[in-house]
């Protein structure tokens, strides 16, 4: 076997699902009843670097990923604008990732490298959409939001799992085998002196509350599985991921490409309901700082030192463009990048840049800006300015008292609100409960 290192850089970008920002121990979480939730990812941030002020660019699941494939704003894509792309959108030709928009997987792909994503997509469905037809060379995994980690089916009851564009059925719990296909991916590129990109998009920890040890567990009701899960499961389901995340890092240990490997790590959005985002409030599909600030780890051993911690202000799409230009491919002149990489800071903790960071929802009218250590909010029609390095929390309201700076940022987020499209009037907002089902956060 060849362990030639490439000339360019490898990538796995790891991506999981409604993971609040402190689950992870590296991030002040609490040990489980079974000990430490996390050590691998913990021993990832320890060895590379974490990032304290790392933003989703959406609070919720498919919103953020039109964003991290196209290094842009999601707003630009019709399909971003539902809240999100729900089971019943099977064979609409709209709401989906269109496939002559360059994206991360089709730039890397076309400068030479081997592109794979294991796990969820949530693009939109085939025939008019998948991970194929947007850059990727293989794709294993679900298409759609959420499946049943056992039957692999989604909130509709039908079967989604693909290998490809072909439905594959597979026993087995669905976070292993997320890792088992993307071990064998790299075991079969070993060989292979292009370098790798590699979306590691695992469904954990999103609902159902299904853990490795619950094949025989029926989901009661709809899959967003109300009357069942607690704390402890949630958090085994977060160390299953954690395990398999250890098992790829062997995977490139052993092929030699470790060292010159991006590896970085991050969620989709903020956490659900059984989730830690201490000392954050809100969580997902909220605006506020539990739904938007999520865990960033970075480990690259060529570039990265040991022990690094960013105060950098950075969102999703950052990534995307940090990858571009670590592997020395430029982007689409007719879809520039709205993301700025974080090579600068991946080189130097210490590092930091102005990045103004803006946000909208559908759901509840929200919209926010973050510049600097302020944050402009506003939540059913209320408007809050807060200072987040002094209350991440966002529990003290200094509209009122900064001058006029509540209304100068309200007026920045308008301009950039401008350059985007609009909100379409039967764009949708997919609720899967309410406080009729569980008591309000």
């Amino acid at each position: 076997m060849s362990t030639m290192r490439p000339t360019r850089p490898n990538f796995v970008f790891i991506v999981a699902d409604d993971l609040g920002y402190a689950d992870l121990g590296c991030y002040g979480g609490r040990a489980a009843s079974f000990g430490a939730v996390s050590p691998v990812l913990d021993a990832l941030a320890a060895a590379g670097m974490r990032f304290t002020q790392g933003y989703s660019n959406s609070p919720v699941c498919s919103p953020t990923r039109f964003a991290l494939m196209t290094g842009r704003y999601q707003y630009r894509l019709r399909g971003a604008a539902e809240e999100p792309i729900n089971s019943r959108s099977r064979g609409n030709a709209v709401l989906g990732l269109p496939p002559e928009h360059p994206t991360l997987p089709s730039l890397l792909r076309d400068a030479g490298y081997r592109t794979a994503l294991m796990g969820k997509w949530h693009l939109g469905y085939p025939p008019h959409f998948s991970p194929l037809r947007s850059g990727y060379e293989e794709f294993y995994g679900p298409m759609s939001g959420g499946v049943d980690y056992y039957t692999h089916a989604d909130s509709s009851g039908r079967h989604d799992l693909w290998q490809g564009e072909a439905e594959q059925a597979e026993d087995g719990y669905l976070t292993d085998l997320i890792t088992q296909h993307a071990v064998d991916w790299i075991g079969r590129t070993a060989a292979d002196e292009a370098p790798l990109f590699l979306s590691l998009h695992y469904t954990a920890p999103h609902w159902p509350w299904q853990t490795r040890d619950d094949r025989a567990l029926k989901v009661e009701g709809t899959l967003f599985h109300l009357a069942g899960g607690n704390v402890d499961t949630y958090r085994r389901m977060i160390h299953h991921m954690d395990e398999g995340i250890g098992a790829v890092l062997q995977a490139l240990r052993a092929c030699g490409r470790l060292d010159d490997t991006l590896i970085v790590f991050t969620s989709d959005n903020g956490g659900e309901r059984f989730s830690d985002n201490w000392p954050l409030v809100g969580g997902k599909m909220d605006l506020t700082e539990g739904g938007i600030r999520v865990p960033y780890i970075a480990h690259w051993p060529a570039v990265v030192q040991p022990g690094g911690v960013s105060a950098q202000n950075c969102l999703t799409i950052d990534w995307s463009a940090t990858m571009l230009q670590a592997a020395g491919v430029a982007p689409d002149t007719a879809h520039p990048l709205d993301g700025v990489s974080l090579l600068p800071v991946l080189r130097d903790a210490s590092h930091t840049f102005a990045r103004p960071m803006a946000w909208r929802m559908n759901h509840r009218g929200q919209r926010a800006l973050r510049d600097g250590r302020w944050k402009y909010l506003r939540v059913d029609g209320h408007d809050y300015l807060f200072d987040i390095e002094a209350d991440a929390r966002e529990r003290a309201n200094r509209g009122p008292f900064e001058g006029d700076r509540l209304p100068r940022m309200r007026e920045a987020w308008e301009t950039w609100n401008d350059t985007m499209p609009a909100i379409p009037e039967d764009a949708t907002v997919s609720l899967g409960y309410s406080v009729k089902d569980m008591p309000q956060r």
